[in-house]
């Protein structure tokens, strides 16, 4: 009886300082709210983030305007030259120097001198022309008639072509870009006959053993339907062309069967064969036609770029909007701190006219 008794007033005493317990709690609860009333209550100005400085919008891109050709040394035999237009690859060695387009006509003299600060004692025996712009072209007459192709047959031979008995470096390219810098019968061409290429190729690729190393000149449509990239394989650099500019939107030209779809097809196929180094740095390096020298992770980039934009367009088309209207919306305008332009040969809204008829645009 006791320890019943007892257990009763242990559990009694314990109720007891519960309900004391909450009592205590609530009179708190009441005096806090009493005090969060006498409060009065206080409005804050947020003040607007301060503007971003011009840098971090689009950062100064180095680029090579002084009138001069820079020498950039890529990687082994294959250098970089920059400032004649379009960017020029070299592959310089024991077999001679081989050029990968030939920048704008005003700057071959200047061209040939670098190429000779290279390579004092090479002979220019190829030139590649990954397609048919000026900027690209300009120097092919003067640049293959400082060289001289390697002969497999004496000049007499009457399998020799006219072209291949004269003392120059060939020109390759795809036959597309022979077919547009030539003319056709009874018509003149724009390029000197010298110009042209002299060795074209209408498969998927071209082969050459040169300077101890296979080189591919592979056939990949992109801006026309005739753009090359050649891959230097021991040295592990791709030359690409208008397939990637870093400086603008890329130039699609419609008339020379360009489109948007077939740059971002060129692009993923220049991803299958370039290979990242250590954190996606380095591994294989691309020489684009404008602009800096470029890994695997800066192709991406630019791809993810184009993919962005061509969906934002071809959503625009889905939808029944005109040319006019798309514009409006600016698809590119992200973009434009860093590839867009008002002014100037190619402006970004050439480039939003030309992706938009490429998909269908009407």
């Amino acid at each position: 009886m006791r320890m019943r008794g007892g257990r009763g007033k242990g559990e009694g005493g314990r109720r007891k300082k519960k309900v004391a317990g909450r009592r205590l709690q609530g009179v708190l609860a009441v005096v806090a709210l009493g005090v969060l009333a006498t409060v009065p209550a206080v409005h804050t100005q947020v003040a607007p983030p301060p503007a971003r400085p011009a840098w971090a919008w689009k950062p100064a891109l180095p680029s090579a305007n002084d009138g001069q050709v820079h020498i950039l040394p890529v990687r082994g035999r294959v250098s970089m030259l920059v400032g004649a237009g379009g960017n020029i690859t070299i592959s310089a060695g024991s077999d001679g120097v081989l050029v990968v387009d030939t920048g704008a006509a005003a700057m071959t003299d200047k061209v040939l001198a670098a190429i000779k600060s290279i390579a004092p004692r090479g002979v220019i025996r190829y030139v590649i022309n990954t397609d048919e712009r000026d900027d690209f072209t300009g120097g092919n007459e003067k640049i293959a008639l400082a060289g001289n192709t390697i002969r497999f047959r004496v000049a007499t031979d009457p399998r020799v072509s006219d072209a291949l008995a004269k003392d120059r470096a060939s020109i390759i390219s795809f036959v597309s870009v022979f077919e547009r810098m030539s003319a056709p019968t009874g018509q003149k061409s724009k390029h000197p006959e010298d110009a042209w290429p002299d060795d074209t190729y209408s498969s998927a690729q071209k082969k050459l053993y040169f300077n101890d190393e296979p080189v591919l000149i592979m056939h990949v449509p992109s801006t026309t339907d005739g753009n090359s990239i050649v891959h230097f394989r021991l040295d592990d650099v791709v030359s690409v062309g208008d397939l990637v500019d870093i400086t603008n939107y890329p130039y699609i030209d419609l008339k020379a069967g360009g489109s948007i779809n077939q740059v971002l097809e060129g692009l993923n196929r220049l991803l299958e064969i370039t290979v990242p180094d250590t954190k996606t740095e380095l591994g294989t390096l691309v020489i684009p036609g404008r602009g800096r020298l470029l890994d695997q992770s800066d192709v991406a980039y630019y791809r993810e770029m184009i993919g962005i934009i061509r969906d934002r367009i071809q959503d625009g088309i889905k939808r029944g909007q005109t040319l006019a209207q798309i514009k409006a919306e600016k698809p590119t305008l992200d973009y434009d701190p860093r590839f867009g332009h008002a002014t100037g040969a190619w402006t970004t809204e050439m480039f939003i006219e030309a992706a938009y008829r490429s998909l269908g645009g009407k």
